[in-house]
């Protein structure tokens, strides 16, 4: 059986750093800038009952800062359900 060579540039990494060291300084050789926006932070609103269980659990586990706390708990949270889910998915699949 033949296999098939993947032909590859023969330029070296040292020739390409020297090339693009030398257009550099050459504006048009670049292409215009990529701006990015951030985006905003979610806020979200949970019950008083449950900010007060929150705010208790996070003293429990020594948090100084309850906000980072919550956000640690939903960050795992999120990561088990999305494992969760896609084991679900995968005992689905024939």
């Amino acid at each position: 059986m033949k296999t098939l060579e993947k032909k590859t540039p023969s330029r070296g990494r040292e020739s390409i750093d020297r090339r693009v060291i030398s257009q550099s300084e050459n504006d048009s050789a670049w292409e215009a800038p990529v701006l990015v926006k951030r985006a905003q932070p979610a806020s979200l609103s949970i019950p008083g009952d449950l900010a007060v269980r929150a705010a208790f659990l996070a003293r429990l586990h020594r948090a100084t800062d309850l906000e980072g706390w919550v956000e640690r708990v939903l960050h795992e949270r999120v990561e088990l359900e999305e494992s969760a889910f896609s084991e679900a998915k995968k005992n689905l699949t024939p």
